[in-house]
């Protein structure tokens, strides 16, 4: 079946290690069947939010499990228990750089903007002198977390619709 087929019979959904088809088996090489149940319909007298945290708190903490339950992305539910303060160490592209997410995190903070194409340029100046000052230590690690920077900054503007802005971060992407 080609691609265009499959995707007027099914469009494409985002899915983790769940299906969402009703009592779905997978055989994994004659080591038992798999099986995967539908999600559960989330309480809509509640909003997304209050539901997420409700579930942890009542003893639900597996975040894919919750997921299926409310129907929001994993990074939402991610976010939202870790500002009610149980979840931490969690961090992915729309988290904040304010927070600390490695030893170089207090580098790298308040150091992305891409509000306009001048605070993009300003971001980009700044990733490049922490990179090169972590170059200059033979500091891979430092110069990695410049460019995980960058692409953040990239993406983030990407997804926002400033493509001026990502284009600047891209620009300085391709060079290092």
């Amino acid at each position: 079946m080609s691609a265009e087929l499959l995707m007027e019979e099914r469009p494409l959904t985002f899915e983790l290690e769940y299906a969402d088809e009703a009592e779905t088996s997978f055989d994994f090489g004659g080591s038992g069947q798999v099986e995967i149940t539908a999600p559960e319909e989330p309480v809509e007298t509640q909003s997304k939010k209050a539901q997420i945290i409700a579930l942890y708190e009542s003893g639900t903490t597996d975040i894919a499990q919750i997921v299926r339950r409310v129907g929001a992305r994993p990074s939402y539910v991610a976010q939202v228990l870790q500002r009610a303060g149980h979840l931490t160490g969690y961090f992915d592209l729309y988290t904040t750089t304010a927070r600390e997410q490695n030893i170089y995190s207090r580098f790298f903070r308040s150091v992305l903007s891409f509000k306009t194409t001048e605070a993009a340029r300003e971001s980009v100046q700044k990733i490049d002198r922490l990179y090169n000052y972590f170059e200059r230590l033979g500091d891979r690690a430092g110069q990695h977390q410049a460019m995980v920077l960058a692409l953040t900054g990239k993406n983030r503007a990407r997804w926002s619709g400033k493509h001026e802005e990502a284009q600047v971060f891209n620009e300085w992407l391709a060079a290092h």
